[in-house]
């Protein structure tokens, strides 16, 4: 189950806020933002409408939903609330039309803290989708791990009753599910379910040379992990047509295991759920950007004010810019520390502007045209021609020691050189790339990209024309005034500047022979799988 579309009408904070995934929506959906932005909200709004199928362990005031009840004018603070105006859910693919069931949703919420177990006697279980424990709401105490370790219990003795495993096979399956698990995110597994019968009712572990110490004995981190882990073990045989929600997973947690605390949730979520969480954590942005990026869709909260007005929020495109600020959320001041995994440093004007941007034309073509592919590579101009080895050599010798993670490349037009001079070139240095066509104009002009750019604005290219101006794509001087001038006017673009039109045509160039072949002359490794443009209409 995956949901689709979430409106939101005088709902807490919010006036009037739609959640649009599109047709297809990804399997992890990321709310991130600051603190009082609104992600908590969504997930009051599903338990509200959890409600209708498990009712309510605690009677919260309509005034804690109700946006109009604190409203000046009194005629709207009269208006009361009805959670089906203002709270509507849109499903997606076989779940589209599917009332709410008990497995629909599985909601935890930030107040996540157990400092001990200390199980004396182990009762009867209600049906695990009563989930009879589950918080209120998000700012209610979430503590089910004492309920998930007596299930874990009772899933042991059921086996001894009525099943054919011996104690040992038992205890190995019921352990390592959640060792296999843990190994991939603490340096700390499970040594023993304890043994209520001899007053030892906790979960025993063991790290390093430190054997069968008690649940309490861990830090808060190591607890939280637990905590998670075996809350999704329990229940995911039964949730598994499910909204998983977790907000703020990333408490007391340092960064590195935030990281593969995520990896290794969506891991254990049933394939055709959907995993939704609250977040602005450095490990778990980190963890979205790389090993889930295909899997998840990133709702910038801190974009705007979402809560005065209609607004419509929707999945980031996974650019550069905006993971940077995403990640601002994160680290305030401190994102301009975070390296980029890749720099490659290219022609262009070396100088910043005013606000310390990029000046040189060849930067923000490179950064335009890989954005989306690459959000982690950065292009930086490093002077003409004969500046570009000598300024890129040196902020690669420097930057060399400061980051050791990050791969950095130097990048040079081929102009005017040979076959042999670019070989010569590249076997230089490891980190030598030379661009296969002259420079970048060569790439930006090529038939396909101007017959893409011309089929957007509805116009019929003509390639008669163009085989006329331009008969060496490979070698030809593009830059020179009359022929760029002769190609912007079969473009309709005579009134933008040279590099106005290069600028746009960045935009375009993805999918195209022009594209794959740019790629492969900078990247050692193939980027993903580049967007294929609409059909073009050329005439002859």
């Amino acid at each position: 189950m995956k949901i689709r579309l979430l409106q939101l009408k005088r709902f807490k904070r919010f006036d009037d806020l739609t959640i649009d995934l599109g047709q297809d929506p990804a399997r992890i959906v990321a709310l991130v933002g600051p603190n009082g932005c609104g992600k908590s909200s969504v997930f009051d709004a599903f338990e509200e409408k959890l409600k209708d199928v498990k009712g309510a362990q605690t009677i919260l005031p309509a005034s804690f939903f109700n946006k109009t009840a604190f409203h000046p004018n009194e005629a709207l603070r009269n208006q009361g609330y009805d959670k089906h105006q203002a709270i509507t859910l849109t499903f997606a693919g076989a779940g589209a039309g599917q009332s709410i069931t008990k497995r629909t949703f599985h909601i935890r919420s930030a107040y996540r803290f157990t400092p001990s177990l200390d199980v004396k006697n182990i009762s009867a279980q209600p049906d695990i989708l009563e989930d009879s424990q589950r918080p209120s709401s998000s700012i209610a105490l979430d503590n089910r791990l004492r309920e998930n370790y007596e299930r874990l219990l009772g899933i042991t003795y059921a086996e001894f009753e009525n099943g054919a495993k011996t104690g040992e096979q038992v205890r190995q399956e019921n352990l390592g599910r959640i060792n296999d698990v843990l190994k991939e995110v603490l340096d700390v597994r499970v040594s023993s379910m304890g043994n209520v019968i001899e007053s030892k009712g906790q979960l025993y572990f063991e790290k390093e040379d430190a054997k069968n110490f008690p649940y309490q004995n861990l830090s808060s981190g190591e607890k939280e992990v637990i905590d998670i882990i075996i809350d999704f073990i329990v229940r995911s045989p039964e949730y598994n047509d499910t909204i998983y929600c977790i907000d703020e997973p990333e408490l007391h947690l340092n960064t590195a295991i935030q990281h593969k605390l995520l990896v290794a949730i969506e891991r254990l979520i049933p394939q055709n759920c959907q995993l939704w969480v609250a977040t602005h954590s450095i490990g778990f942005l980190r963890a979205l950007q790389d090993e889930l990026t295909g899997e998840c869709a990133v709702l910038d909260f801190s974009e705007k004010n979402y809560f005065v007005g209609t607004h419509t929020i929707r999945p980031i495109t996974p650019t550069r810019a905006n993971w940077q600020r995403i990640f601002e959320t994160a680290l305030d001041d401190l994102v301009g520390l975070i390296a980029p995994k890749r720099i490659v440093y290219c022609e262009g004007r070396a100088e910043p502007d005013a606000a310390r941007g990029e000046q040189g034309l060849d930067a923000f073509v490179y950064n335009k045209i890989f954005e989306k592919d690459d959000s982690t590579t950065l292009f930086v101009s490093s002077g003409g021609t004969n500046e570009v080895k000598k300024n890129g050599s040196l902020a690669i010798k420097i930057l060399s020691k400061a980051f050791l993670d990050v791969e950095l490349l130097l990048l040079t037009d081929r102009d005017e050189r040979s076959d042999a001079e670019r070989t010569a070139w590249l076997n230089e240095a490891l980190h030598h790339r030379m661009l296969i066509r002259r420079e970048i104009e060569n790439y930006l002009l090529d038939l396909d990209v101007l017959v893409a750019f011309c089929t957007s604005k509805g116009m019929i290219f003509s390639r008669t024309n163009y085989d006329t101006i331009v008969t060496d794509i490979v070698g030809q001087d593009l830059k020179v005034g009359e022929t760029i001038h002769q190609l912007k006017t079969l473009c309709g673009e005579c009134q933008k500047t040279n590099a106005e039109f290069k600028r746009t045509l960045a935009a375009y160039i993805r999918g195209t022979q022009a594209y794959h072949e740019l790629k492969s002359a900078i990247f050692p490794e193939p980027l993903a799988n580049a967007a294929v443009p609409p059909a073009a209409v050329v005439a002859n």
